[in-house]
């Protein structure tokens, strides 16, 4: 049953009750005016009972009861916050029964996974976004505004690094759940420069490098990756989950340059440096609800009947970035890539522009966590 535009909030079942979802997402409904929680769905009981009497929730469902949930009448969407091997089955499921999906980055582990995901969508006449906060944040925006107003001149240069501390045992140190420096934060690198350069790459190169410790057993400590892009455009990054907490990027162009910190944070002040003939702007972004923000934008697609600009389409092209990256890895040649839509066809897509920018105000206190933990103790 999908809500009416006279009802005005969207229903959710938020699926997966991990560290992110209990942290940035469950409290981020309180400023999403158009949306509503109505249900959780994990296997663990502790969870859904502190939760659900937290968050006043009536609805609570066990991962064998996700098919129960979705036809319930009680859920118009789902936010998909399960780990990265499960995004595309409970995706397509929900699609199948009418239900609208908001399912977090990366959109799956395979190009294959995201079609089917794609077509589940389609077949179904439901909304499918990956959840890319940052093609909703100001900053970001802002950057991609500087770059198309040639206040730099004409882009030549992408460089960005992102890296933290993850604690062993955490689930993006396993292989098997879709881990890796690559699809864990990788994936904002890659959405960056594509969105930054408003364009896909056309050959990409990189080489992963790991210390020996015991919790890199599974995946590679850090990647080194290499883009090049029509125009003879290059971008270059390393990740790294053995690395102190570092996140930002720098834009080059023939007249100056845009260096942007904290650029992938979810929380907190975000900073520009722009650098024009050798004189350097500092502006500071204050901190949002960047998961609020996802959640609006998301039901007004809904209510409205608008495509979601960070579509399927566009989580695809990431995991196929992904996929060649790690090709490269293992032939240690460039590989060449041509993106493509679901369909076959060469991409014609919409991207992000300063139009998309929610602002609502940040969650006031970092709820406690219930059988969770974050991936970095910094």
């Amino acid at each position: 049953m999908t809500a009416t535009n006279d009802q005005r909030k969207i229903r959710y079942a938020v699926v997966g009750l991990g560290w992110f979802a209990q942290e940035a997402a469950l409290p981020s409904f309180v400023h999403a005016e158009n949306s509503e929680l109505v249900a959780l769905v994990s296997d663990n009981p502790t969870k859904s009972e502190e939760l659900s009497k937290k968050y006043g929730i009536k609805h609570t469902y066990s991962y064998e009861q996700y098919e129960d949930c979705l036809t319930s009448g009680e859920v118009d969407a789902v936010y998909i916050a399960l780990p990265n091997h499960l995004h595309c089955e409970y995706t397509v499921r929900a699609a199948n029964q009418a239900i609208h999906v908001l399912c977090e980055k990366p959109m799956a582990t395979t190009e294959e996974e995201c079609e089917a995901m794609i077509k589940a969508a389609n077949d179904n006449n439901v909304k499918l976004m990956i959840a890319y906060r940052l093609h909703l944040e100001e900053a970001n925006l802002q950057a991609v505004e500087i770059v198309r107003s040639k206040q730099i001149g004409e882009p030549r240069i992408f460089n960005s690094v992102f890296t933290q501390q993850v604690e062993e045992g955490n689930i993006r140190l396993r292989d098997a759940t879709g881990g890796g420096t690559l699809y864990d934060i990788g994936i904002y690198c890659i959405n960056a420069a594509r969105y930054l350069l408003q364009d896909e790459p056309i050959e990409v190169f990189a080489v992963a490098a790991n210390n020996g410790e015991e919790r890199f057993s599974e995946v590679e400590e850090m990647t080194s990756v290499i883009l090049r892009f029509p125009n003879e455009r290059l971008a270059t990054f390393t990740c790294s989950f053995g690395g102190a907490s570092v996140s930002s990027y720098q834009i080059v162009g023939t007249q100056g340059d845009l260096r942007v910190e904290s650029a992938y944070a979810w929380q907190g002040e975000l900073k520009h440096y722009l650098t024009i003939n050798g004189e350097t702007q500092e502006r500071t972004f204050e901190d949002h609800d960047q998961l609020a923000a996802e959640f609006i934008y998301f039901s007004d697609c809904i209510l409205q009947d608008k495509n979601p600009e960070p579509s399927g389409t566009e989580g695809l092209i990431d995991v196929s970035i992904i996929q060649a990256l790690y090709k490269s890895i293992e032939t240690r040649q460039p590989v060449q890539i041509e993106t493509r839509d679901a369909c076959g066809g060469k991409l014609r897509h919409q991207r992000p522009t300063s139009a998309q920018t929610i602002q609502r105000p940040p969650v006031e206190e970092t709820p406690d966590l219930i059988h969770a933990a974050a991936p970095s103790n910094e």
